[in-house]
């Protein structure tokens, strides 16, 4: 059976639902267990949560660092994603090897800023009013 034919005539079922759910996990487990920066970012989520709970930010504060907590890791997850395509790809060092995985990596960096300093704009002021 051809792949244009199969890929056209997919049964919906709940075994395929569930199944791609488990692989969606299977690959954020894969990233908690071999990149150190998930759990690093895992951990600012955190402690941004436990800010947001202590600070009782209201609900726009809420829906920025939930969004960005979700933007950061998800650019992680594609940052990875990236990382084990190149390396399966080639085994020899190549500049656009690097560049993808540079390029990649820069994404998750700029996110990660972000979210830094929405942080800092929503939990500075309400620090500096408890001094």
């Amino acid at each position: 059976m051809n792949m244009e034919y199969k890929r056209t005539h997919k049964k919906f079922t709940l075994k395929r639902y569930k199944n791609s759910f488990l692989y969606s996990l299977s690959g954020i487990y894969y990233s908690f267990k071999y990149e150190q920066n998930m759990i690093i970012i895992f951990l600012c989520a955190i402690l941004a949560i436990i800010a947001g709970l202590i600070f009782k930010i209201n609900t726009f504060e809420w829906i920025a660092i939930v969004l960005l907590i979700g933007l950061v890791i998800a650019t992680e997850l594609i940052n990875t994603a990236i990382e084990a395509v190149v390396d399966l790809t080639t085994s020899k060092q190549h500049p656009f090897a690097k560049i993808a995985k540079d390029c990649s990596s820069a994404a998750v960096l700029v996110f990660s800023i972000m979210a830094l300093i929405n942080g800092i704009i929503i939990f500075l002021p309400k620090i500096l009013k408890l001094i």
